[in-house]
């Protein structure tokens, strides 16, 4: 199977979630903060989490690095708040199984994550998506 082109594994939708984060910016005093890097692609991602009642208050984030990682850092700190840690444990399950599985992307909250189904056949591509979900449960673990 021949590796998706430029312009399906960057599509507008993959696009625009990474513009988005770009705004986002770190949070003023977080609880927890992961800083995390790519050393093979170079990409640089700080994750700063708050907590709340056992669930993730809000999220913050800085990226030095790909679109791909951009857009990963953006779907995290749109869709964790509120979220318990099982929650995105089971979100970073199925990321990790879209990239390396090929399956199919999450129904309901998470169902942006389908914009990463195009990395499935790009190896070199996937830890670029998968670092700032590390760097989230590395934050989470140290809670």
């Amino acid at each position: 199977m021949s590796p998706p082109a430029d312009d399906e594994l960057y599509q507008a939708a993959l696009i625009a979630r990474a513009k988005e984060g770009r705004s986002r910016g770190r949070l003023p005093s977080p609880q927890h903060s992961v800083t995390l890097d790519n050393p093979l692609c170079g990409d640089r991602v700080t994750l700063d989490v708050n907590l709340a009642e056992g669930r993730v208050a809000a999220v913050g984030h800085q990226v030095r690095g790909c679109l791909l990682c951009e857009a990963s850092a953006e779907i995290i700190a749109a869709q964790a708040p509120g979220k318990t840690n099982a929650e995105l444990a089971a979100a970073t399950a199925a990321v990790t199984a879209i990239l390396k599985d090929g399956s199919a992307p999450p129904a309901g909250e998470w169902s942006s994550l389908s914009v990463f189904a195009p990395v499935h056949s790009v190896k070199s591509r996937q830890e670029c998506v998968l670092l700032p979900f590390e760097a989230l449960n590395k934050a989470l673990s140290a809670a």
